[in-house]
């Protein structure tokens, strides 16, 4: 039998290979990894449907392969001869992969013919008020998905917001990119961007065009903080995980948005509504050898310190790994960037759309301040907000500051001991 790429997920149709765990001859068990597949930012293995001898591999590392395409042939571990396939599954064998459709030859929307999509798309396009027969699919056999109606969306934005009379001579057009020879000047060297790479200028370059960002700055005294944490540290260690700063900044973080529900909401572009959202969902940004990775800790507010520091470590080590999945990076409501641990102070963290705050941690100092009409030493934690200005304004801004410094200096014992 031959193995070809599964579905993916909803607007995923391809995938780079970046790991071969099997060779020609080996014997493989029902569900065995066979390869590996970045996606997006998540890596997924590739599973073999049923037990056999690897025979051919079709593919190689650095691949990009399409949903249905081969990728290994399976023969049977009796090495009996394969039989001749019948007429139908030799016409499947000898069917061309799946590619992706370049966006100048997809078809035109077909107003009035019932389009193909998965439950989840109707049930978007039902509560958005979009008619699905207007909308351009782009996979294989006229199927919409997710990517489709967001294109639509912005087409829509985009025709509401161009001017109704605007002569063609006042649009302002886009300067075409230019390639620089750089090597005209000394010697360089060049590497292709990975996949990773490209999503993340990607979406940041979408995130910065499309929020306007305002950033607040403020330090949080975290002596006391730390002061718990080494005292509690052996006992959470002894269940098996470390008791980080994170794990304080993520308990703090859950209190306060439950305060001020305006930082745990979205902005919906299309009906023009804000969404406040019962659940918190913490992204935690991880700095890999890949580049960074946004997994997502779900209902941290109903989560002790024990259960947020277990939950840290598992998702991080994750990330690092690049074994995330593709679930487990969606559905955030606020994402903390924490750059302690490599240096640095106060930073403009990106606002990961469709979230309207950020929190960014630097790396805390001993610092001289004053308290009680005194010059005290205090270990100083700089801290970055950054936010979405359509949707919060610059007093809520400072209340969330204000309350998410109390949050972090106000842990007591009781909120620490197992």
């Amino acid at each position: 039998m031959d193995v070809k790429l599964p579905n993916l997920g909803e607007g995923a149709d391809s995938g780079t290979v970046v790991n071969l765990l099997v060779k020609a001859g080996d014997t493989v068990t029902a569900g065995q990894g066979l390869l590996e597949l970045e996606s997006e930012k998540a890596v997924a293995t590739i599973p073999a449907p049923a037990g056999g001898v690897v025979g051919q591999i079709f593919v190689k590392l650095g691949d990009k392969v399409s949903v249905g395409q081969r990728l290994i042939s399976l023969g049977d571990t009796a090495a009996a001869p394969a039989a001749a396939p019948a007429p139908a599954a030799a016409k499947q064998a000898a069917a061309p992969p799946i590619a992706a459709h370049p966006i100048a030859e997809l078809p035109p929307a077909q107003p009035g013919v019932e389009p193909t999509a998965s439950p989840s798309i109707r049930r978007i396009a039902r509560e958005l008020g979009i008619d699905l027969t207007q909308v351009r699919a782009s996979e294989r056999g006229g199927r919409i998905v997710m990517s489709d109606v967001r294109a639509y969306i912005a087409q829509l934005q985009s025709l509401a917001a161009a001017p109704k009379a605007a002569p063609a001579a006042a649009v302002a057009e886009k300067p075409a990119v230019e390639s620089v020879d750089f090597s005209k000047w000394g010697e360089i060297s060049k590497k292709p961007m990975s996949m990773l790479r490209k999503v993340i200028a990607r979406r940041m370059t979408e995130n910065w065009n499309a929020i306007p960002h305002v950033t607040q700055f403020d330090e949080a005294d975290i002596t006391a903080l730390l002061e718990l944490r080494k005292k509690f540290a052996p006992a959470y260690e002894a269940k098996g995980t470390r008791l980080t700063l994170t794990s304080f900044a993520l308990k703090a973080v859950a209190a306060t948005l439950k305060k001020h529900p305006i930082f745990n909401s979205s902005l919906d572009e299309v009906a023009n509504e804000i969404v406040l959202k019962e659940y918190v969902h913490l992204g935690l940004a991880v700095d890999t050898d890949a580049g960074l990775i946004v997994p997502v800790l779900r209902d941290a507010d109903k989560k002790s310190l024990l259960e947020l520091s277990k939950s840290i470590e598992e998702l991080a080590k994750k990330a690092r790994d690049r074994k995330v999945s593709a679930d487990e990076l969606k559905g955030g409501t606020f994402t903390i960037s924490n750059q302690g641990g490599i240096g640095g102070a106060h930073f403009t963290p990106i606002v990961n759309k469709p979230e309207v705050a950020i929190l960014g941690l630097g790396k805390g100092a001993l610092q001289a301040v004053v308290r009680e009409k005194q010059i005290v030493q205090r270990m100083m934690l700089p801290i970055a907000i950054s936010y979405d200005h359509r949707v919060i304004d610059g007093g809520a801004a400072a209340r969330f500051t204000v309350d998410l410094l109390a949050a972090l200096e106000g842990f007591k014992e009781a909120d620490v001991t197992l």
